[in-house]
Order: structure tokens, then sequence, then C-alpha cells
């Protein structure tokens, strides 16, 4: 009974696995009858019942030496798709410093307090980015991103972005001193970015995870180059950037507007909204970073209030928007091969 209870389908399983016997009987169509031979109850009877007891007995058996699928060569693939990640990070990294950051700090450094302001924006950047993982992650599990894809698109997409300006405009627009409900806000933007970007997780988690390390180095690279460079040196950039991102945002909604015949014009307009957004959002990364410490130092002069919640949103928005891009770039890619 204990058997049975832990495998209830063991038996048919079994019952179905038996050999049928064959059947004997004959029509008349165009061949001669034939007598039918009588059934052996020898030892053809007794090894179609040693079939059947091995068959149920293995119905029942359990065993934890399963033959394992693993493909022992992918171990090499994996280990040297890491090593290419880890040295375009790194060439980034580098490359990025040696073009934007010949003009150093001529402060001696980065001041405490600026340090503290940026590392504590970073720990909030980090911490929103995590709740916007696990909760897209949950909403997945949940059936929310399926549900969300199967319903109407626009208003899918009307009403994120309502809640999510909404809930960002609120908190920026909320004191700090009110951190009870400034945090709320904060915690239900990021709620609502994850509910956006849930549907990315129907994608291959590996993919996921290379788009992850990325965007990190991409961005972590910049945000060096940005600490490190002369104070207020990329504060200009705010104007190129509006204009970039205006234009990056009117290539994304082309495919609504032009005619699926116009296939060149189709295409370039989707470049412009991967590489041109990759560009101009790692532009964004750069100019936040020095906005950020710009910020700091008017803070500690008592002009501004301190509100590392506000700068972590900048820096959120530009991780999800990078993050994105990667997904699809490496997609693309795939799709390729």
């Amino acid at each position: 009974m204990a058997f049975f209870l832990r495998r209830p389908f063991a038996v048919p399983t079994a019952l179905r696995q038996i050999s049928k016997p064959a059947n004997s009987a004959r029509f008349i169509h165009n061949t001669p009858f034939k007598p039918a031979q009588p059934k052996p109850t020898g030892p053809v009877s007794a090894s179609i019942f040693a079939k059947s007891r091995q068959t149920f007995q293995n119905a029942f058996r359990r065993t934890y030496m399963q033959p394992s699928s693993y493909n022992y060569s992918t171990r090499g693939e994996l280990t040297q798709k890491l090593a290419y990640g880890a040295a375009i990070i790194g060439g980034t990294f580098v490359a990025a410093n040696f073009l934007f950051n010949r003009e150093t700090r001529e402060d001696g450094g980065m001041p405490a307090y600026e340090r503290s302001y940026l590392n504590e924006t970073f720990m909030h950047t980090g911490l929103g980015i995590g709740i916007i993982a696990i909760a897209a992650r949950a909403m997945h599990m949940n059936g929310f991103s399926y549900r969300m894809m199967a319903s109407s698109p626009w208003m899918v997409i009307g009403l994120g972005l309502v809640a999510s300006i909404g809930t960002m405009y609120g908190t920026l627009y909320t004191s700090p001193d009110n951190y009870v409900v400034k945090y709320g806000l904060w915690t239900a933007f990021n709620l609502t970015q994850a509910a956006l970007l849930s549907p990315l997780m129907f994608m291959s988690p590996a993919l996921l995870a290379r788009a992850g390390l990325y965007t990190v180095g991409m961005m972590g690279s910049i945000a060096f180059v940005g600490a490190t460079a002369k104070q207020e040196k990329y504060l200009y950039l705010g104007g190129p950037l509006l204009a970039g991102v205006t234009l990056v945002a009117l290539s994304g909604f082309a495919p609504l507007v032009l005619p699926a015949t116009a296939t060149r014009t189709l295409m370039w307009s989707e470049k412009i909204w991967l590489y041109g957004g990759l560009a101009v959002f790692g532009g964004f990364t750069l100019y936040d970073v020095q906005k950020i410490l710009h910020h700091a130092r008017l803070s500690q002069r008592g002009l501004v209030r301190k509100d590392v919640v506000n700068e972590s949103i900048s820096l959120t928005l530009d991780f999800i928007n990078i993050f994105v891009r990667m997904v699809q770039i490496l997609g693309m890619r795939q799709n390729r091969k």
C-alpha cells in the first residue's frame, strides 16, 4: 500500500507495458482459411510471465544512478565565453578610462563626503535593481507575465507608463524627511518596472545573465570614468543627450508608422534604437555620475537637500535601458546561429 501511495501510476504503467498476445483469428479475403494453431502453454507463457514480472518490479524500483545527459565538452565553451566576457569588460574599462579620463581631478582625489554620497547612491541603485529582478521573477512564476502578454498590449503599455511615471515623479517630489512615503513610492516605482520587465523572463536565463554582466561592466567602467574625471567636466552633455534620447525614442516608434515594405528604413531605425540607445544611455550614465557628485558638493554647502533616493532613480533607468538593449542584441545573435 505504501508503494502504491508513493507511485500510484506505476501499476497501470506496468500493465500497459505487458506484451499483448497476437490475434490468431484470420479473415476470409483472398487467402485460404487455416485453422488456428493451439497456443503453447510451456516456455512461451513462462517467458511472458517473467517479462511482465520484471516490468512490474522495474516500475517500483527507485535508483539514484540516473544517466547524465550533460555534455562535458560544454565546459570548455562556457569557460571560453566567460573569458571573452571578462576581456570585453576589462577592455571597455581600460579604453573608456584612456579616452575620456585624460584630465583627472585636481583636488587630490574624491573628498570623503562625495565618496559617501556616491556610495549611498550606488547602494540604493543596486537595491532597486535587486527588487526589480526578484519581483519580475516572482511575477513570471505566478503567470503574471503570460496574462499581461495575452491581454491588450496598448492597455498594458498605457497603464504601465502611467504607473511608472506617476510613482517616479511621486518619489522625486516627496521630501526626504517623509521617508516612509518616499520609500513606499520608490518601492512602487521598482515594482512597476518589474511588471514591465517580467516578459523578459521568457528568455533564456543564461542570456539574461550575460546581458546583466555586460550591463554591469559597461556602467561600472563609465561610472569610474565619471567619478575620477575633472569636476563638472561632462555636465555639458545634458543637452546633446536629450536630443539623442529623443531621436532614439522616435526610432522606436518607427515600426508603428512606417509600412512593412520600407525594410531598409526599418532596419536603420532598429539599429538606431539598439546601438544608438546604448551610446545615449552610456552617456547618461557618465552625466548622471557627475551630476550626483555636483549635488553632493551643493548638499555639503547646504544649498540643496541630500536625497540619494532621487539620484538612484536616474541610474536605475540607465541600467534598465542598457540591459534591455543588451538582451535584444544577444537574442538576435543567438537566433542567427
